[in-house]
C-alpha cells in the first residue's frame, strides 16, 4: 500500500505544521516531550489550564475535533486529515489527554442519541473548544468487566416532574474530579434481564447529590475516582435513548472507547529503543542494542508496534467510508496494553543493579520506565479487561461460539449474589 500523502493531504499537512509552529506553547515542549507514559506531562504548572488554553487556541483556528461537523465545533475533516494532524501535533498532543474521554467517547454518544437543538448544539461546541470537560461513569465495584451487572439505580421521582432520582456508586472514573459533565449508565428496571433494564443519562457533575473521592494510585497519582450518588435529581430530557435502551446506547460509547484508547495507546517501544542505543551492559562499554538477545526482543516489539499502527489505519479507512467503529478495535488495546507492560518490565530487568544508579544522564530514563511499569497494569483493565477483549474478538470478530451464561434471560433481581 502507498502511504504517501496525496497533493491535497500534503497541503493540509503543510498548513497544520505551519500553524503549530506559529501557535504551539513552545515553552512546554521540553517537559511534554520528556514525559513518559505514567508520568504527568507537566511537573510544573497547571496541566488542566494548559490543556484548556491549547484546546481553545486550536478551536479558534479550526483545528479542534477535526472530524466533527462544523455545527458542533469541528472542521468536517476527513479521517486521514485527522491522522495527519495527530502526527504533526507531536508532543503537544499530550495536552489533549484531558479531553480524550469527552471528545472520543461522550461526544459521539451525544451525537448519536441526544436532542439536536437542546443538547447537541449546547454541549458539543464547548466540549470541542475545551471549555467543558466530560467523564464517563460506567464501572462499579461489582460491575466492571460485566458492565450489565451494574446496580446504580435510576427511579422516577414520583412527584409529577418527570425527573429521575439516581442512587449508587461508580468507581475508576477517570477525570471525575475536574469534569463539568458526565454520561452515566443506570439500572432503571431490575425486573427484566440485566441487559434490558438499563437507561443512560448525562449529568452535571457539580449537581447536589454527587460526591467525588479521588483514588490514590500506586504511582502516586490520582487520576481515577469513586463517585457516589445520593438522590441525584436528573431531568428526563437528559436521558440518552429510550428508557430501557441504555445497553444499546452504551455500545456507541464502548465502540468509540476502544477505538480512542486502542488507537492512541503507546507501547513504550520508541523509548526503549532510544534507551538501548545509549545504555551500556556491564563494564565493557557494549551498548545494549549490540547484544543479539536484546536485538531479537526489540525486533519482536518493533513488528508488533508496526502491526498496531497499520491495524489502526484499517479502522481509519473504515471511518472514511462512513462505517461505525467495530469490535476489531479491541485488538489495538489488547495488544498495546500487554506490550507496554512487557517493555517496561524488560527495561528494568535490563538495568539490573544499574537501576539504582544516580547518574543524571540516565536518571530521567530510569524513572520513565519505573512510572511506565507502575501505570501499565491499569491499561489492561480500563476500557475492558484482557479477558473481555479476547471474548469480544473471539465472538464478534472471529465468529466463535459465545461463552455460556447461567444468567441468560434471567431477571436481574433474580440473579443470585453472595450475601
Amino acid at each position: 500500500m502507498n502511504f504517501d500523502d496525496t497533493p491535497q493531504e500534503a497541503e493540509f499537512r503543510a498548513q497544520a505544521r505551519a500553524w503549530i509552529a506559529a501557535n504551539a506553547p513552545t515553552h512546554l515542549h521540553a517537559e511534554l516531550a520528556s514525559a513518559g507514559y505514567g508520568q504527568p506531562p507537566l511537573r510544573s504548572g497547571d496541566i488542566l489550564a494548559a490543556s484548556k488554553a491549547w484546546q481553545a487556541a486550536k478551536h479558534a483556528a479550526g483545528w479542534a475535533c477535526l472530524h466533527w461537523p462544523q455545527a458542533y465545533g469541528g472542521r468536517g475533516a476527513t479521517p486521514i486529515e485527522r491522522v495527519i494532524w495527530q502526527q504533526e501535533e507531536g508532543a503537544y498532543a499530550k495536552l489533549a489527554l484531558v479531553f480524550l474521554i469527552g471528545q472520543g467517547m461522550c461526544g459521539p454518544t451525544l451525537m448519536a442519541h441526544a436532542i439536536e437543538e437542546r443538547h447537541k448544539l449546547r454541549y458539543l461546541p464547548p466540549l470541542a473548544s475545551g471549555a467543558e470537560v466530560w467523564c464517563q461513569l460506567f464501572s462499579e465495584p461489582a460491575a466492571g468487566s460485566d458492565l450489565a451487572g451494574l446496580r446504580t439505580r435510576a427511579t422516577p421521582a414520583g412527584d409529577g416532574s418527570g425527573d429521575w432520582l439516581i442512587n449508587g456508586q461508580k468507581i475508576w472514573t477517570s477525570g471525575a474530579h475536574y469534569s463539568d459533565f458526565g454520561i452515566v449508565l443506570t439500572r432503571s428496571d431490575p425486573n427484566v434481564a440485566k441487559h434490558s433494564g438499563l437507561t443512560m443519562f448525562f449529568i452535571d457533575m457539580k449537581s447536589p447529590g454527587i460526591e467525588i473521592r479521588p483514588i490514590k494510585q500506586v504511582n502516586g497519582q490520582s487520576g481515577f475516582n469513586e463517585v457516589y450518588f445520593t438522590e441525584l435529581r436528573v431531568p428526563d430530557h437528559q436521558r440518552l435513548g429510550a428508557v430501557g435502551d441504555g445497553w444499546r446506547v452504551s455500545l456507541t460509547t464502548l465502540m468509540n472507547e476502544r477505538m480512542s484508547i486502542g488507537a492512541g495507546m503507546v507501547t513504550g517501544f520508541s523509548e526503549l529503543l532510544a534507551f538501548c542505543c545509549e545504555f551500556e551492559l556491564g563494564e565493557g562499554g557494549q551498548k545494549a542494542i549490540d547484544d543479539p538477545a536484546v536485538r531479537s526482543q526489540l525486533a519482536t516489539w518493533a513488528v508488533r508496534t508496526s502491526g498496531l499502527r497499520y491495524t489502526s489505519y484499517r479502522s481509519i479507512s473504515a471511518l472514511s467510508k462512513g462505517q461505525t467503529p467495530g469490535p476489531e478495535n479491541s485488538i489495538g488495546k489488547l495488544v498495546a496494553g500487554t506490550t507496554l507492560q512487557e517493555i517496561a518490565a524488560f527495561a528494568l530487568d535490563l538495568q539490573g543493579q544499574a537501576g539504582i544508579a544516580t547518574d543524571p544522564a540516565s536518571t530521567e530514563a530510569l524513572g520513565k520506565f519505573q512510572a511506565m511499569l507502575l501505570r501499565s497494569p491499569a491499561t489492561r483493565i480500563e476500557g475492558g479487561t484482557d479477558e473481555i477483549l479476547r471474548n469480544i474478538i473471539a465472538e464478534r470478530v472471529l465468529g466463535l461460539p459465545a461463552d455460556m451464561r447461567a444468567d441468560r434471560g434471567m431477571a436481574f433481581n433474580q440473579i443470585p449474589t453472595r450475601a
